[in-house]
């Protein structure tokens, strides 16, 4: 495994991490998912990504259990809150409230005195941005998180967020975590270069496109019964990618990837890994050898003429913009 600081900050994490969207907690079964958090561990994965709204706690009650074992100095546990975890007026959003109520019910959950990285998973324009970064603030204070972060923020929000952590001398963000993958690539135009501009790194999810950066879906073909896309539950995050010309334009970057000696997703990962602003590109996994055959990933070179051909292949289908 191979690691980097997340942004400007001394946070030093591993070029793959694991998460649980959808996955565990959920999809997939509790001994299955232990045993792919204990593999990516053995593997050297110590950044391990959750959060309070994935099945209602469910999903950091495993992730928690599955890390016990371990030494609590030997990985980082990342968690976020704003999505709803009650029916109440104050149990969402970016309040000094929630945020306050919500770290103590996920240390509760993740059996840890104290959360690496905690999140804001979106941004919450009911709240005041000074609310929600004092109430940060005093959470690295108490010593109940480490750094703080933020997901799916824009450049602007961002940009103002920094503006307010000098203004009132407050710990910076030291995050972002965008979806990211080379079917989504919107960070690349503002998103990237004001994140360097302010020492934020990413921790980018779904770089393998929920699958469709694996090669399985072919174009033409029936969705595979035991795909996430033949899921009631899960499809409307994939549907979308499931277009022909998408899906031919990835069967192009499979022959890339083979004459690479690699597979398809170990082909995106390291591509995404290609931008020295990506800290760690979150992999879900519902099967141990999917953790076995991603990490290889940050061993595969990527170089210019190779980079050129995949620029050539995403070129086609410029423009594309998936429901996500």
């Amino acid at each position: 495994m191979k690691y980097r600081n997340v942004g400007r900050s001394g946070l030093r994490v591993s070029e793959v991490g694991l998460g649980s969207w959808l996955t565990y907690g959920t999809a997939t079964e509790r001994d299955t998912a232990i045993e792919c958090i204990d593999t990516a561990y053995r593997l050297g994965v110590n950044f391990f990504d959750t959060a309070n709204a994935y099945n209602r706690g469910e999903a950091e009650k495993l992730v928690g259990e599955a890390l016990r074992k371990y030494p609590r100095s030997s990985y980082v546990l990342a968690t976020k809150v704003y999505f709803p975890m009650g029916d109440g007026p104050n149990d969402r959003g970016l309040s000094r409230k929630h945020i306050m109520e919500q770290c103590d019910a996920s240390l509760k959950r993740l059996g840890v005195d104290y959360i690496d990285l905690y999140q804001c998973h979106r941004f919450d324009a009911s709240t005041s941005l000074e609310e929600t970064l004092f109430a940060l603030d005093d959470l690295v204070r108490q010593g109940k998180i480490l750094y703080a972060g933020v997901s799916e923020w824009s450049a602007a929000q961002i940009s103002q967020a920094k503006a307010i952590e000098d203004k009132r001398n407050l710990r910076p963000i030291i995050s972002n975590q965008p979806i990211y993958n080379m079917l989504v690539r919107y960070i690349e135009k503002d998103v990237i270069p004001t994140s360097e501009q302010f020492g934020v790194g990413q921790v980018v999810f779904s770089p393998l496109a929920q699958g469709i950066l694996t090669g399985k879906y072919q174009p033409g073909s029936a969705i595979p019964e035991d795909s996430r896309a033949a899921n009631d539950n899960t499809n409307h995050w994939i549907r979308s990618y499931l277009r022909d010309d998408v899906l031919t334009s990835v069967k192009k970057l499979e022959h890339i990837a083979r004459e690479l000696d690699a597979n398809l997703s170990q082909l995106a990962i390291a591509w995404t890994l290609r931008q020295s602003n990506v800290a760690s590109a979150i992999i879900g996994a519902s099967r141990v050898s999917q953790v076995e055959e991603n990490v290889k990933a940050v061993d595969l070179e990527l170089t210019p003429d190779v980079l050129s051909e995949i620029d050539t292949v995403l070129q086609e289908i410029d423009g594309f913009v998936p429901i996500w």
